[in-house]
């Protein structure tokens, strides 16, 4: 049995494959999209992520990736869709994820040491399968010069795979990797932290909140 039919059989078994919620449909501009259920973010977004198109979280470390991730795959778990992680890096803490809300029994975690190559197959094999509300690609701990090694085509099959259909990809790195005409571009700031005190009697007094920019072929927010 291939891989991709191994995917199909687990969906199946776990009755994945028709999880995607019957709800009435959210839209952006007259098309379908998917909520966030963070509101900042949604409002900014026009109710949350385009469906049946490529979008993308990046941030340096400490900007709320993980956070923004966390609240997309709870958000759609909640809504009784099947979720999907490839997590290149083994970064992953269900734990955290669990505390944030998610599902974990609607959560198909497929995970790696690194390999973004093998990762990405990975990736194209879930998409494939389909019958996902979100399905995130985790490439924030791969360095960038191997993530501009992947052919140039790799994203454009990826849009055309996923064009039409009920499930909203979304990558998550350090800089902006890629998303379709369609998608939308949540660009992170790390959050400084404010003191007091002398510099041997320090304490933290706040973080100020990420500020959030998004991109969907214009800047929303800023």
């Amino acid at each position: 049995m291939g891989a991709r039919a191994e995917i199909e059989s687990l969906l199946r078994a776990r009755k994945l494959d028709v999880t995607l919620t019957s709800e009435a449909p959210w839209t952006r501009e007259g098309r379908e999209v998917a909520p966030i259920g963070m509101p900042a973010l949604d409002e900014a977004l026009g109710g949350g992520i385009p469906r049946g198109h490529l979008s993308e979280v990046v941030g340096p470390r400490s900007s709320g990736r993980t956070a923004v991730l966390c609240g997309m795959l709870a958000a759609a778990a909640s809504r009784g869709e099947a979720v999907a992680l490839i997590d290149t890096c083994d970064r992953f803490d269900p734990v955290t994820a669990d505390a944030a809300g998610l599902d974990l029994s609607k959560l198909l975690w497929i995970r790696d040491r690194g390999d973004a190559i093998r990762a990405l197959k990975g990736l194209n094999l879930v998409l494939q399968a389909g019958g996902f509300g979100l399905v995130a690609f985790d490439l924030a701990d791969v360095p960038l010069p191997a993530v501009r090694q992947f052919p140039q085509t790799t994203w454009m099959r990826i849009g055309r795979v996923i064009e039409g259909s009920r499930t909203a990809a979304v990558l998550l790195g350090t800089d902006r990797i890629a998303r379709t005409p369609g998608g939308v571009t949540i660009a992170l700031d790390r959050s400084p932290a404010q003191w007091s005190g002398t510099a041997d009697r320090a304490r933290l007094l706040h973080a100020i909140p990420v500020r959030p920019r998004v991109a969907g072929g214009k800047i929303l927010t800023r």
